[in-house]
């Protein structure tokens, strides 16, 4: 071992303890790892710099001057009063430089110990004007950001009074403002006669420091705990177009599907609330379910909104209606076990051939508000998502299913239907249908066995839960299309479907091309301009009315690019956690 002087540094010390790392049998690996970290250029500046810092604090240097930059700013001045030689003319360019200011304010600053800010002085009349009232002096600095506090005029002593602070706003992190606290003055301004309305204009235009004269509310809780909720917004709220909130500035503004971390309901109409994932950790005021319920009933009493039930029927991928039945299971003209086509049944013939029961009275008003959601992640053992793709007029989505599953059949299933009509010589039990007798048909619609059933051509066909937890079973991912009045059986805790909207996009430039397997063609193959619109009501249509049990859009391009986008969606779900209802993750 090499013998340190006193005055050895600590690079010195490092770069010898390197040199002497020699290999050793039963600890290579631990040797080359230490020679690794020793080595590195970036440890070597750290140990430099560390020693200089401690030479500088063991000489204790004073500065010469402290007030360097006002020096520079004479010189500069002088310079620029008479004719100048080249040497003067480059100070003159250096001491004006931007840089080398800011290096100046700097040294000044360091030498005059200026690092504290300056608190203002107590003003002498307190005692005078708030008799034996206590009191704070509060002063808070805050950029363009509201100050995340609300205020009221209390109803019986008239005193204008903090009513919530925001989570994450500039009150809220100091920690100095609290609900309750009574509001004096605002930068020296009396605003015991100001109305609230005109008090937080002067909070909102204020910028930089804002000097609150405040008496403390008598009891000082914080109340606030890091909540647990998690809720998924189903509809859009703009609070700039909401004139029942109390402050507009402090509304948190979201749009359906957004999840939302509720750090407050000790408001019972306007809860605090923040986006998960936002980079604003300021919580935002939303409205509480039990108010917007109020708010909706009482606009469609007055007939301003409609009413949140869901028709039976609309317009979805019906385009396969009559193939689907005459289908043989083949692809590409190559036969595929388990590849049928899910019947398509025109709700115009068939009325009733989704499971569907009428809803109770007490349904009829529930209004799609929000929804409470806890992250789920699939772990080894657990069976599958069933995944289930809807579609409006023109998505295709039958045809989409099958390009995924014959790409991967051992990892993607689909539920094999059941029918009524007779086997064909070249049809198995099981793998195109489920061949059963009209009477057994007929009991396993009694029993709530199908999701969807209905008949064609005196033929009876339906897709069966069993045919779904048979697949499952499999370990397979089954991938069912449906007509969305079937999505409230199948999203449920023991499925936990994750539902895929596809619908087709429609740009301007479409109204003239050919597809000769769209819907509603023209008389001459092309899509019409009618047909443009049925499909954009359609999809609009299902949005509205199924959007909220919506977990993804797809908007289908184009064949080859939707198949793409589908098998990352689904990649992504077997490995990525999810936001699903928190019912269904209970015990």
């Amino acid at each position: 071992m090499p013998v340190l002087s006193p005055t050895t540094g600590l690079h010195e010390m490092l770069a010898l303890l390197t040199s002497q790392l020699h290999p050793d049998a039963n600890h290579k690996e631990d040797i080359v790892f230490l020679r690794e970290v020793f080595s590195e250029r970036s440890l070597s500046y750290l140990m430099k710099i560390h020693e200089r810092l401690r030479q500088f604090q063991l000489q204790s240097p004073t500065p010469v001057l402290h007030s360097a930059s006002c020096l520079a700013e004479d010189v500069a001045e002088e310079l620029q009063n008479g004719p100048l030689e080249e040497d003067e003319r480059e100070l003159l360019t250096l001491l004006t430089a931007p840089h080398v200011k800011a290096v100046l304010t700097v040294h000044d600053t360091v030498a005059q110990k200026n690092f504290e800010p300056v608190l203002p002085p107590l003003p002498d009349d307190l005692d005078d004007e708030l008799e034996e009232e206590s009191v704070k002096i509060v002063r808070l600095v805050k950029n363009k950001e509201p100050l995340g506090a609300t205020i009221r005029r209390d109803e019986v002593t008239g005193a204008v009074v903090v009513a919530r602070i925001m989570r994450g706003g500039a009150a809220d992190r100091s920690g100095l403002v609290h609900v309750g606290d009574e509001l004096r003055e605002v930068n020296g301004n009396l605003i015991i006669h100001k109305r609230p309305e005109e008090i937080s204009q002067i909070l909102s235009q204020s910028q930089g420091s804002i000097t609150l004269k405040i008496i403390p509310a008598i009891k000082e809780e914080d109340r606030f705990k890091e909540s647990k909720v998690y809720l998924r917004a189903l509809f859009d709220y703009t609070p700039f177009e909401d004139k029942a909130t109390p402050c507009q500035e402090a509304g948190l503004p979201f749009t359906r599907g957004d999840i939302l971390q509720v750090v407050s309901q000790d408001d019972p109409t306007w809860w605090q609330a923040k986006r998960v994932r936002d980079s604003n950790l300021r919580a935002g005021l939303i409205p509480s379910r039990q108010f917007q319920e109020r708010r909706l009933l009482y606009r469609m009493k007055m007939g301003t909104h409609q009413s949140p039930k869901s028709p039976r029927a609309t317009p979805c991928d019906q385009t396969c209606e009559k193939e689907d039945c005459d289908s043989e299971g083949s692809v590409s003209g190559q036969h595929v076990a388990g590849l049928r086509r899910s019947f398509r049944l025109s709700r115009k013939d068939h009325q009733g051939s989704t499971k569907e029961s009428c809803p109770a009275e007490s349904e009829e008003n529930e209004f799609f508000i929000y929804e409470e959601v806890t992250l789920y992640q699939m772990r080894p053992h657990d069976k599958p998502r069933l995944v289930v793709l809807i579609g409006s007029l023109g998505a295709r989505i039958n045809e989409l299913k099958q390009k995924v599953i014959v790409e991967n059949p051992h990892r993607y299933g689909v539920a094999v239907p059941h029918t009524t009509r007779p086997r064909k010589s070249h049809e198995k039990e099981g793998v195109e249908y489920h061949f059963i007798s009209k009477q057994a048909f007929e009991a396993d619609i009694q029993s709530n066995k199908f999701i969807e059933y209905g008949e064609y051509k005196n033929n009876q066909y339906g897709t069966s839960l069993e045919s779904i937890r048979s697949v499952l079973a499999r370990n397979k991912v089954c991938l069912v299309d449906v007509q969305p009045e079937a999505l409230k059986i199948l999203c449920t805790a023991e499925f936990k479907a994750y539902v895929i909207f596809v619908k087709p996009r429609i740009p301007e430039i479409c109204r003239q091309r050919s597809s000769p397997t769209s819907p509603g063609r023209g008389d001459n193959g092309h899509i019409t301009d009618e047909d443009l619109q049925d499909m954009r009501q359609s999809a609009e249509q299902m949005d509205q009315q199924y959007g909220h049990l919506v977990d993804r859009v797809l908007v289908k391009e184009d064949s080859a690019s939707a198949c793409v986008e589908l098998r990352n969606i689904l990649e992504r779900l077997e490995r990525e956690p999810q936001w699903v209802p928190a019912s269904w993750v209970r015990s």
